[in-house]
């Protein structure tokens, strides 16, 4: 604890004052920092089981005397959370609040277990498509590290751009069957080859590259930075990788002179490119 003197004027004469500025224990500052897990549909309005996981991050900011201040950084909403921690038989738990003014809003409920903090979600709305999920979510550091890759052994088929196509099937008896198969298309190898924002992408490293490709070139420059995706269609391929932390919904002040070319570049081709959709991925 910290006692500091202030002055405040009056009409006669300045009188010093007390305020006391109250530190954070060492406790508390453990759990400072991006806590970073699965965010899993637990509840949803009309029993879906086909629910997107998204990546969730909590970033506690401080916590003095019982106060938490943070964030939850989520699917690209970034919101201010509030609440109570409570020290109670050896239990670390707390609440933390959204504010209210957004249709996605709601209520977290957090316990320390080990080293991650477990719990659940609560939407305000409860006409929302998804109206609890559950977390458990673990430390992890963000720093901003050009070098970072996509995995040789990641799924880039996306699934959310799909199309379906009806198509009629004539069987041994002579009799024609109508049946629908759903398209998707796929990222080539150049997705974890090419990087992005270290070297300055070259038209004969971009000419034959799908629309796909590009995307996913382009997008990778803003995970590095810990963007979080607000469209489904990119969050699909980032939010399953480890080094990934979402931590921003700005990062335009934080890109490299190579990565603004670069951004340029990949746009440009992407007006451009087409894609192939077959029935592979599933």
């Amino acid at each position: 604890m910290i006692t500091i003197l202030l002055f405040a004027c009056t009409n006669k004469e300045s009188k010093p004052q007390e305020e006391t500025v109250q530190e954070q224990t060492q406790a508390d500052k453990n759990l400072n920092g991006f806590w970073v897990g699965d965010f899993v549909a637990e509840e949803t309005k009309d029993g879906s089981e086909f629910v997107t996981t998204n990546k969730l991050n909590i970033a506690i900011k401080s916590i003095i005397n019982d106060t938490v201040s943070a964030q939850s950084i989520v699917a690209g909403n970034k919101r201010p959370l509030s609440g109570k921690i409570n020290r109670r038989n050896g239990k670390t738990t707390f609440n933390l609040a959204e504010p209210g003014d957004d249709k996605y809003d709601g209520t977290f409920e957090f316990e320390l277990v080990g080293d991650s903090l477990i719990g659940f979600w609560k939407a305000y709305n409860t006409n929302l498509p998804v109206t609890k999920r559950s977390f458990k979510l673990v430390r992890k550091e963000f720093s901003y590290n050009p070098n970072l890759m996509l995995s040789s052994e990641g799924d880039y088929t996306d699934y959310v751009d799909s199309k379906s196509k009806t198509e009629l099937d004539t069987l041994e008896d002579g009799k024609v069957e109508e049946y629908t198969d759903d398209y998707y298309r796929q990222a080539s190898e150049s997705v974890y080859t090419l990087n992005s924002s270290t070297k300055l992408l070259t038209e004969k490293e971009l000419k034959n590259l799908k629309k796909l490709d590009l995307e996913i070139l382009r997008n990778t420059i803003f995970a590095r930075h810990g963007y979080t995706f607000k469209k489904k269609s990119f969050r699909q391929f980032f939010d399953p990788v480890e080094w990934y932390v979402p931590v921003s919904d700005n990062i335009d002040g934080e890109l490299t002179a190579v990565e603004k070319t670069n951004i340029k570049q990949l746009t440009r081709f992407e007006k451009y490119a087409t894609d192939n959709y077959d029935t592979f991925g599933r």
